[in-house]
């Protein structure tokens, strides 16, 4: 047996010996090894759901939104405008910071809850819960002083003179009172509960946008 083969096998069998009875130095090594690569494998599948279920098209695989809500957003100014830049589900309703993110994820899953038990699976049952439905999101939005609004509008940014006489008055009332955008503009992308006054100052009869 030649001198090569003699030291291949004693490499191979040190090799074995390590893996089957690992000193303290190997052991310590390979478990932070594996727990590195598991950590890696973990925060990238963490990360790459939560990213799959930030979009419009998760969002509407839902019937419920699908039919309901969404159909109501396309004939709003945040599907569709002179500018070409849309406003998606996400964008309204899930926060951009990580740990709100991920405290509206865990929110979401009463939501699911939801759709498997058919709470709102018929137009009927839809529009028998808007009301409580939309106070859930307006209470949100009041409480975060409609964070996600902000991230598209901003009273810094804003050119008052550019603005119509009506809506200049307005936002600046809004500053002058600590008011949030949910304050004025309920009914800006779905359709407003019956009676509820909307962006326009008109009640809502339950039949019209109400953006």
């Amino acid at each position: 047996m030649s001198a090569s083969h003699e030291e291949n096998k004693s490499m191979l069998g040190r090799l074995w010996q390590g893996l089957t009875r690992p000193t303290a130095r190997y052991a310590v090594g390979t478990l932070l090894v594996l727990g590195f690569a598991s950590g890696i494998l973990f925060w990238g599948g963490f990360n790459w759901s939560m990213e799959a279920t930030n979009t419009e098209t998760f969002c509407i695989s839902c019937h419920e939104m699908e039919a309901n809500v969404y159909q109501e957003y396309r004939n709003t100014v945040h599907y569709s405008n002179r500018t070409g830049v849309r406003a998606t589900c996400p964008d309204c309703h899930v926060p951009k910071t990580w740990i709100h993110k991920v405290a509206r994820k865990i929110q979401a899953s009463n939501e699911l809850y939801h759709h498997f038990l058919g709470t709102i699976d018929t137009r009927e049952k839809y529009e028998a819960k808007r009301l409580e439905l939309a106070k859930n999101v307006w209470k949100v939005m009041e409480d975060t002083d409609s964070r996600e609004c902000r991230n598209c509008h901003s009273f810094e940014y804003m050119d008052f003179v550019e603005q119509e006489k009506r809506s200049h008055g307005a936002h600046e009332e809004a500053i002058d009172d600590d008011m949030t955008c949910i304050d004025c503009h309920k009914g800006i992308a779905h359709e407003l509960p019956a009676g509820i006054i909307g962006v326009d100052g008109v009640p809502n009869m339950g039949n019209r946008p109400g953006g």
